[in-house]
């Protein structure tokens, strides 16, 4: 076995903290788990092992659009650790994905199925491409070539793929037949399919439920009773709009939300279900009645108890950092606070949830649909929504215990216990 780790950009262990200047996504992701990994004290073989992917893959994606013209997009499939189970991970159609962005997804999915302790790895897919600007036709012939052209990596005890940014239910259905049509009919192949395919009940609204459940028992933890609590939301999409649901039915405000098409403020609080219907029949939260409007972005500066960041990634950064004005953030997207920002948040006292558990709800649900198709038995949404809250507040309960424990942030805590598990399998495996 190899010495502690020594990493070759100094860690915030109650240092100077990370530079202000940007990272990338990958970069942000290495230097949360190189800090876990120095704090734990993992070995240096192990470390070389987890702070790289396994196995990347670059793919074209030709597609014959409507109109008779071929366009190839660019796809990939990232690997990071199948050290404690087969690789799991969603897949994102954006017009931003690159490699970097989805390694770093990929490495964050490592941590965050080892955390809530269900018997995953680690893995992303994405490809670089506006799923608005499709036909539904155009986007079915999209997915079929991308699923053709990774399946050699996919298989139910392998990597299993899921909805993302961009993606969804039907987008899931697409890969499974594609799958299918080569290696036969696997419904546990992927999984936030539709129901009628084998989904899950209680999937599509998981990753928001969670991010509810987590803002309650942060609460709790505070002290804090959630009935009139102001809550602010970036992202009314999937995660967004289901989790701004959910506080409203715990007793909290939602007082602004956004999407790409801008935002909206209320101050008294705004009724969600109505922001929906309006969204439904307009195609964005702009021009909802009776509220103040906002950019999309404005609403990080919102007044609030509690902001909930559900959309991209490093939104909140070393340039805006001190313009939020939430005492807590819970993390509904993935990476939405950049190392510099999560620091200077946490110095000034702000209760920063982390991705990895704020918003897991989506794979520990992804991980029951996965078990439902091996087994060919249906759960019932009430199972689903019980083994939820039970994994997800036991899992948020021992960051809370290790935090405490070992004086450090809830962030902090979340990528040691993480770390922890997968350095602990690849030793037991005999990788290093």
């Amino acid at each position: 076995m190899g010495d502690a780790v020594v990493r070759d950009v100094e860690p915030e262990v109650g240092g100077a903290g990370p530079p202000a200047a940007a990272m990338s996504p990958w970069e942000a992701a290495r230097y949360f788990f190189m800090e876990a990994a120095e704090r734990v004290g993992i070995d240096s073989e192990i470390v070389t092992l987890l702070a790289r992917p396994y196995r990347e893959l670059h793919v074209e994606v030709p597609v014959r659009m409507d109109d008779g013209r071929l366009e190839v997009f660019t796809g990939y499939r990232v690997q990071h650790s199948g050290a404690r189970g087969p690789y799991k991970g969603g897949v994102r159609y954006h017009p931003s994905v690159d490699l970097d962005e989805v390694r770093a997804l990929a490495s964050l999915m490592t941590w965050k199925t080892a955390l809530v302790d269900i018997p995953f790895g680690g893995a992303k897919g994405g490809v670089q491409v506006d799923p608005k600007a499709l036909s539904k036709e155009e986007k079915k012939r999209l997915t079929r070539t991308y699923t053709q052209n990774i399946a050699h990596l996919l298989g139910v005890n392998r990597d299993i793929p899921a909805p993302d940014m961009g993606t969804d239910a039907q987008t899931m259905g697409w890969m499974m037949d594609a799958y299918g049509a080569r290696y036969g009919h696997t419904p546990g192949i992927v999984t936030g399919k539709p129901l009628a395919m084998g989904g899950s009940r209680g999937r599509m609204e998981a990753t928001g439920r969670g991010v509810a459940l987590v803002t309650r028992e942060t609460l709790r933890a505070l002290g804090r009773d959630p009935e009139g609590i102001r809550v602010a939301v970036q992202g009314f999409g999937n995660v967004g709009v289901y989790a701004a649901q959910w506080l409203c039915d715990l007793g909290c405000r939602v007082v602004a939300v956004s999407d790409v098409t801008g935002g909206v403020h209320r101050p008294d609080g705004l009724d969600v279900a109505a922001v929906q219907a309006h969204v439904d029949a307009s195609g964005g939260v702009v021009g909802f009645p009776n509220a103040w409007a906002l950019s999309s972005d404005g609403v990080l500066e919102v007044e609030c108890d509690v902001l909930v960041p559900a959309a991209l990634g490093g939104v909140i950064h070393a340039d805006n950092w001190h313009t939020v004005q939430a005492d807590v953030i819970v993390e509904g997207a993935n990476g939405p606070l950049t190392p510099y920002a999560d620091w200077q948040l946490q110095r000034r006292g702000t209760v920063v949830v982390p991705d990895l558990i704020a918003n897991a709800g989506g794979v520990l649900v992804s991980y029951f649909e996965w078990a439902q198709n091996i087994q060919q038995y249906r759960w019932s949404l009430e199972r689903v929504n019980d083994e939820l809250e039970t994994l997800l507040c036991d899992a948020y309960g021992t960051i809370q215990t290790r935090a405490g424990h070992d004086g450090v942030s809830l962030r902090n805590a979340a990528f040691m216990i993480g770390v922890e598990r997968v350095a602990e399998a690849l030793d037991l495996r005999g990788f290093v």
